[in-house]
């Protein structure tokens, strides 16, 4: 009746290995730490940097406990662990110095962090510690301001270029195109030729509504934005923006980052880990896009110093040299749609780019009217361009090409990383930024496991006392409902913060909550004069159903908390279910082990230990 079968046992104790051996590592805490990682797309960080920074560091006998690189996709970093924060801040200080000789262009980011203590052992099996949050870990907080109306003059000039090359297929003449705010004026020779641009503007440019007015030389043709096409300009501009945000920050190797919209024109972004605010802004910053211009037929390039030629912009090619380009640009990286690292004819490493079909027509235009000249492929990030490559066309092409010039596959990479990942759709302002440092996590790390302690240790002391040896057996699963709900958190790198130990808290009195019930429906049967034998396995069967029923409403609310909420709330939710779903086990499933392989042994069971059973009296 009170026997588990032996796979019962096989189960509990895998559970509870697993459990222990992923909840070990978040006893072993952190420690400080400089990353060094690649601050330009054309810089790499291999092994070879990792040697250079341990060379740094031993000259200036600066004491590590361990340095690794690590590769996350195509982004390498070195990481160097301190015993210190005084140490980890002269290491930064000196690497930031001798790695990168040009203090106004640096080749390297230099960063503050926090590295896991975890033995490398553990580390093998991929037993990590959980993840903690920015009031938790310490890090960086900054709230960024949209700008709206970039995002609108971004789509205007989209939209004229676009306008002009439609104008030009349907042999539309008109005397020129002005942008406004949120507005296009096109004016015209004739009102024969604005009428026709209208019909046509009409169909394919349904994000305006076009006016045409007369004039004594003319007409004009007008084209003020939709509400409803002006909001959607401006909402996709945030999800866009919040979308390269994401993929930057994570092909830096910031773990677990927030970023996330508030309002309707605000994005927060939170690094925990990242001590620098300075270097954090610049990897927020960092956005790459592609610009292709035509190159100069006559002068392609000159040296550094030499004079430019009037009406030319010149951008960095290589070592000493400049490229000279047009001012006109054939097209940006928000008309690009994919990119993605391959080999040309010859073999040699490429980036294949996809533009939408606005930006494939004007590539069209121009190659077939500028046959036999040179034409390249500036890459600007911070603002600074670089040329990856001048080529001469050679035939007519639309949406999809090809770029040459890339010394190693790996560069290919990391360029179509740098392109997918995309350019911001409007300009952003930092317009709050808060620093958390390591302390002030800790002393809330502190606070809230304190609490827990004392928590359990207040239910532990009334178990014990109220229900006597099966309070200590709820006690006992109530310990390993918390191994368990850790080690999920770790297994699922689940962020925790100052709301999750609160979770946890809760799901410490939801777990003994279905201890106590079954311990008083054991106590019912005893009162009623059931053996006690039977008193335990009736007391189990019926507890069952109500702790059902009231985990799954439960868990119903926290579900609805994860699907809803956002930040900390969510953070909370994702918790709580975790915790309902591991107190199911330990108050059931564990707990009716532990006293069936105390009391099941024996074949003639007279009283158990579950405190004074009150039984009322006869009237």
């Amino acid at each position: 009746m009170n026997r588990y079968p032996l796979w019962k046992y096989l189960v509990i104790g895998v559970a509870l290995l697993i459990g222990a051996l992923y909840s070990l590592p978040n006893i072993f805490g952190e420690a400080p730490a400089v990353q060094v990682s690649a601050a330009k797309p054309t810089v790499k960080v291999e092994l070879a940097t990792q040697a250079r920074v341990e060379k740094i560091l031993a000259d200036a006998s600066i004491p590590s406990t361990g340095m690794f690189y690590e590769r996350t996709g195509n982004v390498g970093s070195v990481k160097v662990r301190f015993d210190s924060t005084d140490i980890q801040l002269r290491a930064k200080d000196l690497l930031q110095q001798k790695l990168n000789s040009d203090p106004n262009d640096p080749s390297f980011t230099v960063a503050l962090n926090l590295l896991s203590n975890t033995p490398h052992w553990l580390s093998s099996i991929n037993a990590m510690p959980m993840p903690l949050g920015l009031d938790l870990r310490g890090g960086v907080y900054f709230l960024l301001q949209v700008d709206m109306q970039g995002a609108v003059q971004k789509k205007v000039l989209s939209i004229a270029g676009d306008i002009r090359s439609q104008l030009r297929e349907k042999n539309i003449r008109h005397q020129g195109i002005e942008r406004g705010n949120e507005s296009i004026t096109i004016q015209f020779g004739s009102a024969e030729e604005a009428e026709k641009a209208k019909a046509l503007l009409t169909t394919s440019q349904t994000d305006l509504i076009w006016q045409l007015s007369a004039q004594a030389s003319g007409a004009r043709l007008i084209g003020q934005f939709k509400p409803a096409s002006l909001k959607e300009v401006q909402d996709s501009a945030v999800k866009q923006n919040i979308t390269t945000l994401n993929k930057r920050v994570n092909e830096l190797a910031v773990k677990e980052p927030v970023i996330q919209q508030q309002g309707a024109d605000r994005i927060i972004v939170q690094l925990p880990g990242v001590q620098d605010t300075a270097r954090a802004k610049d990897i927020i910053g960092r956005t790459a896009t592609l610009e292709s211009r035509l190159a100069d037929p006559l002068v392609t390039t000159i040296a550094v110093g030499d004079p430019v030629p009037p009406g030319m912009d010149v951008f960095r090619f290589g070592e000493g040299r400049l490229g000279v380009f047009k001012k006109s640009v054939i097209f940006s990286g928000d008309r690009i749609t994919d990119a993605s690292a391959g080999f040309d004819q010859n073999q040699r490493p490429s980036v294949n780019i996809s533009l939408d079909a606005a930006g494939g027509r004007v590539m069209q235009e121009v190659t077939r009217e500028n046959i036999g000249k040179p034409m390249g492929m500036i890459l600007f990030e911070k603002g600074k361009g670089e040329v990856l490559t001048i080529a001469t066309i050679q035939s007519e092409f639309g949406s999809k090409f090809q770029i040459t010039g890339q010394p190693t596959t790996e560069s290919a990479n990391d360029l179509a990383l740098l392109l997918r990942a995309g350019s911001l759709a409007a300009p952003m302002e930092i317009i709050e930024e808060r620093t958390i440092g390591p302390s002030l996590g800790a002393e809330n790390i502190e606070k809230g496991f304190t609490s827990l302690i004392f928590g359990f240790i207040a239910i532990a002391i009334f178990m014990i006392v109220y229900y006597m040896l099966f309070g200590f057996f709820s006690v006992t699963a109530l310990a390993v409902n918390i191994v368990l709900l850790i080690s999920l958190l770790s297994m699922l790198q689940a962020t925790l913060s100052l709301p999750g130990i609160a979770a946890m808290a809760l799901a410490l009195g939801m777990a003994i909550d279905s201890n106590v019930l079954i311990n008083e429906r054991i106590r019912e049967e005893l009162r009623q004069g059931v053996a006690p034998s039977t008193a335990i396995a009736i007391g189990f069967d019926k507890a069952w159903a109500t702790i059902l029923d009231s985990n799954i409403t439960t868990l119903i609310a926290g579900l609805a908390l994860l699907a809803f909420g956002s930040g900390p709330i969510k953070g909370f939710a994702v918790v709580h279910c975790l915790g309902i779903l591991t107190s199911m086990f330990s108050a059931v499933f564990f707990s009716r082990g532990i006293v069936n392989l105390w009391y099941g042994r024996k074949k003639k069971l007279q009283k158990i230990s579950i405190g004074q059973v009150w039984v009322a009296k006869e009237k």
